[in-house]
Parts: structure tokens; C-alpha cells; sequence
């Protein structure tokens, strides 16, 4: 049995689609990783979202940031929030600013808040780059969920020494 290879040339059509698939597949590919993530969790009908920090002000020798939440529910639910609060370290490991659990209730109606969560941040020569983590759990009834899984949020940049 022999291999032979055939000399036809394939049609324009294929070559074409072919062409036009390649760079799209080019061009598409960065467009699609260019998208930013949505650092959001639903959960039994409702959604915690980490915010990016906001610089609030200053305090001594120290910054002052909002750690925001964004809380959506829908109907009758209580949302438990565990949230950690991070400086971000170039050298080991990030700075443990804090921890707060946050129990907020919601009635019949769907409702939605932001929760404020502020805390000091010791200013650096540098900038402060800061993020914080949000787990959250509901309760629909008499029961409740498991913990969801840490979500980051976006890191903020907090001015230095002036």
C-alpha cells in the first residue's frame, strides 16, 4: 500500500473559510481575554459583590479606605458575609488589615444595599495597593447554604507619604 499525496489544490470556498477562520481566531482571542472578570457570586437567589476599595481620607499617619459590598437578594432571605481586608506585599505575604462578619435581612420584596466597611491603612513610602475577600452564606427558610468560595475584588491604589 502507497501514500501518495494528491497536487489537487483545494477550492476557493475552503481556502477562504479557512483563511477567514484563523483570523478571527487571531483577532478574537485578545478581544476575549481583554474582558474583566466579575468578581460577583449568586446564590439562592442572591449576589455579593466585593467592590474595589475607595480611598475615603486620611487619618494620622494612615489612609482610610471603604471596603465596599454590593448585596443583591431577592424574597425572604438572611445573607451571612465573611469579608478579610488586605495591603497587598510585594514581598511574602499580604497584610491581614481585618475580618467582619456582616448578617443583613431582607423582607417579601427584593432589596439591595451596599455595605461600608472602612479601615486604616498605614502609609508606605510607596503606594498602598489594597483588595478585600467576600464568602457568603443564605438562609431561605429555616436553612443554610454553604459558604461560597473567597471572591476578590479589584486592588486600589491608596497615595504614599506626601
Amino acid at each position: 500500500m502507497s501514500i501518495t499525496q494528491s497536487t489537487k489544490s483545494r477550492p476557493f470556498g475552503t481556502r477562504f473559510a479557512l483563511i477567514s477562520a484563523v483570523s478571527l481566531g487571531l483577532i478574537g482571542g485578545p478581544v476575549a481575554l481583554a474582558v474583566p472578570a466579575d468578581a460577583s457570586t449568586s446564590l439562592r437567589g442572591c449576589t455579593v459583590d466585593p467592590l474595589k476599595p475607595t480611598p475615603v481620607g486620611r487619618y494620622g499617619a494612615k489612609d482610610v479606605a471603604d471596603f465596599r459590598i454590593r448585596v443583591d437578594c431577592n424574597g425572604n432571605k438572611t445573607v451571612e458575609i465573611r469579608q478579610r481586608r488586605f495591603e497587598q506585599d510585594n514581598r511574602w505575604r499580604d497584610d491581614l488589615l481585618g475580618r467582619t462578619t456582616f448578617k443583613e435581612s431582607f423582607d417579601r420584596r427584593d432589596g439591595r444595599i451596599t455595605i461600608h466597611s472602612r479601615d486604616n491603612v498605614d502609609r508606605d513610602k510607596g503606594k498602598d495597593r489594597v483588595y478585600h475577600e467576600v464568602s457568603f452564606r443564605v438562609k431561605s427558610g429555616n436553612n443554610w447554604s454553604d459558604w461560597t468560595r473567597w471572591e476578590k475584588s479589584d486592588i486600589a491604589v491608596l497615595g504614599g507619604r506626601r
